[in-house]
């Protein structure tokens, strides 16, 4: 029996080439700032986007948290989608962190505008949490791999340097937007403070994530680093697969979107589905009329693993360990369910 894991695209492995560049590291003590792949990892991304400087940490969630701490003070507010993933799967850490509360907003879809913000900016009264920052999310996890392009960013943008807020980018599958919407990374420097990428999901690097941002941010994200535990000592074997990951996996990320887009066009025709969110990227958002529980188990039986994101609410997501063969074989399950 054919199986295939649909739960995340965190499930990846490490291919045969990722797996040499690994092997074949430099390493030094990253925490003193020798080890030359790490270095070479953070100024890479750093230059793909823009921006000044980036720093390696283990985790997307890490990064999100140092970046919220750098850019806010305790007493703070921020702004954020209802289903954003740093207040939704990142364990409360905006409060824990960094002292800071949030307002949040209901995008369509995850997506908010200038318009939708401007409004929940409070004003400066002690009775009110100063509002200092703005986080999106790119693509939308939530919101089924939902995109902003940069034509939605920008008024954004404008709205926070006009209303002096800082403007941070959750880009855990950045690639992936960028690879529907056609725009392109070097601009994005232009209206973030920070972004947040990670390299364990669609890239299939097996670990990490990094934060760009100005020197300054990322020489005082490396002491948050350090009090958070971040610290990899020779990180270097974890940071090559980084770097291959974005030399080799990032144009693939087209084939990760036509798969979601074959299961869920199967998914439509199925009796058994009620609804299928639009699809842009690699994750498929479906309404089923049993109880979504049930439908993973009869998934299971046949080898394919997801995930509920609600009672009636499934998950699919697609990545570079989905091949062909099992695409078919998962719109032929659907078609026999």
């Amino acid at each position: 029996m054919i199986t295939v894991d649909l739960r995340s695209d965190t499930v990846t492995k490490p291919t045969a080439g990722m797996l040499e560049a690994m092997w074949s590291a430099k390493v030094g003590d990253d925490v003193f700032g020798e080890d030359e792949t790490v270095n070479a990892l953070e100024q890479k991304a750093a230059d793909m986007f823009g921006m000044e400087a980036a720093i390696y940490c283990p985790s997307g969630t890490m990064t999100n948290q140092i970046a919220i701490k750098c850019f806010t003070q305790p007493l703070d507010e921020l702004i954020a989608d209802q289903t954003a993933h740093v207040y939704r799967y990142e364990g409360g850490g905006i409060a824990f962190n960094s002292g800071v509360s949030t307002r949040l907003l209901n995008g369509y879809r995850g997506i908010l505008t200038a318009e939708m913000i401007e409004p929940e900016i409070n004003a400066e009264n002690i009775h009110y949490p100063h509002t200092s920052l703005v986080v999106l999310e790119n693509t939308v996890n939530k919101g089924g791999g939902s995109c902003y392009t940069l034509a939605q960013i920008k008024p954004i943008a404008q709205l926070c340097h006009d209303k002096d807020l800082k403007l941070h980018l959750d880009g855990a599958r950045i690639f992936n937007a960028l690879a529907y919407t056609g725009d392109s990374a070097k601009d994005y420097g232009k209206y973030f403070d920070g972004i947040s990428v990670c390299l364990s999901k669609g890239l299939g690097a097996p670990v990490g994530s990094v934060l760009l941002a100005d020197r300054t941010t990322i020489k005082y994200a490396r002491r948050i680093r350090k009090v958070l535990g971040g610290g990899m000592r020779q990180a270097g074997f974890l940071a090559a697969a980084g770097i291959y990951a974005l030399d080799h996996h990032v144009e693939r990320l087209k084939i990760d979107h036509s798969h979601a887009r074959i299961m869920a066009e199967a998914l439509a025709q199925a009796p058994w589905v009620t609804n299928v969110v639009p699809v842009e990227t690699n994750i498929v958002l479906f309404d089923t009329t049993e109880p979504a529980d049930a439908i993973l188990a009869k998934l299971e039986e046949k080898g394919i693993k997801a995930n509920s994101t609600d009672t009636h609410r499934i998950r699919f997501v697609t990545h570079l360990d989905v091949h062909p063969e099992q695409v078919e074989y998962v719109v032929q399950t659907i078609n026999s369910l």
